[in-house]
């Protein structure tokens, strides 16, 4: 087995469009937590319409940020996903990342597989499984395969799929701002208030610790909502109606934000500026 930089269950989210050419600022730190010149990574392509041309972009991104060893699994079949070969390398890896493309298309390949099993090992030991995209929304335990954009949410505007379970309690939406992605996060959050609406911008991160809690990196900013106390008219609004979503609990998080997610709150704050470092933490102290 190989040698972990940290035992800690950690999830690297990205909400797509990250990157690649210039200082890769985010793929780089994915690089460094899963072990820098000592990482052995695996890149999962199946999402991609063109597989072969996404893993050849990423092995060569990794490998420029420094990775020695990256190997790509790309199960075209649910038959596929039960190839020891492939789990051996899961297994075996420090750090896995599952690109973009259909999130459908990962959810009926992966998920309730023995590499779909191999994914939740990794994360247990303590691998960094990453994902951007598509990627970031199988991480998840239900996440939006399909649905409409806009700022209003709409009965019936999104479909649901199964995701690996990863990040339990949580659906991720990914391309958030860039796509208008708010109103299809209401309608499927609001009808299900034990669930927490994640959504993430592009060239923006989350980086998961232990289940716990996640810190924002990135260019963007994570939305995240709570709709625990709000009142909606979900179960009674026709289809294709606008759904009432009234106290809802949202949070606006930059670069620099940690915030809990058992206790649904931002922990800390480190203001992304040269010249000057605030911490909330440090403040309360």
């Amino acid at each position: 087995m190989p040698r972990h930089p940290s035992t800690t269950p950690t999830l690297f989210v990205i909400g797509g469009g990250e990157d690649r050419v210039g200082k890769a600022s985010l793929l780089r730190r994915f690089v460094k937590l899963a072990g820098g010149r000592r990482a052995r990574l695996v890149v999962v392509p199946t999402a991609s319409s063109f597989p072969d041309d996404v893993a050849a972009s990423y092995t060569e991104v990794f490998t420029r940020l420094g990775a020695p060893d990256v190997l790509v699994v790309n199960p075209t079949t649910r038959d596929d996903a039960h190839d020891p070969e492939a789990v051996a390398a899961v297994d075996e890896a420090t750090g896995v990342f599952i690109t973009g493309g259909s999130q459908l298309r990962l959810s009926q390949l992966i998920p309730g597989t023995p590499l779909g099993d191999s994914l939740h090992r990794a994360h247990d030991r303590g691998c960094v499984v990453g994902g951007t995209s598509a990627g970031a929304s199988i991480m998840s335990d239900f996440m939006i395969s399909m649905g409409e954009e806009g700022i209003t949410p709409r009965q019936r505007g999104s479909q649901l799929s199964a995701g690996l379970g990863l990040l339990p309690g949580v659906v991720v939406d990914q391309h958030f701002d860039q796509r208008s992605r708010y109103g299809r996060l209401l309608s499927v959050v609001a009808p299900s208030p034990h669930l927490l609406g994640i959504g993430i911008d592009e060239d923006t991160a989350i980086v998961v610790r232990d289940r716990r809690d996640f810190t924002v990196h990135g260019a963007g900013a994570v939305f995240v909502l709570d709709c625990r106390t709000a009142r909606t008219d979900a179960a009674e609004a026709r289809a294709g109606a606008p759904v009432l979503v009234s106290g809802a609990t949202v949070h606006t998080l930059p670069a620099g934000a940690t915030f809990d997610l058992a206790d649904r709150r931002l922990t800390d704050f480190v203001e992304q500026h040269p010249d000057l470092l605030v911490s909330l933490a440090a403040a309360k102290a």
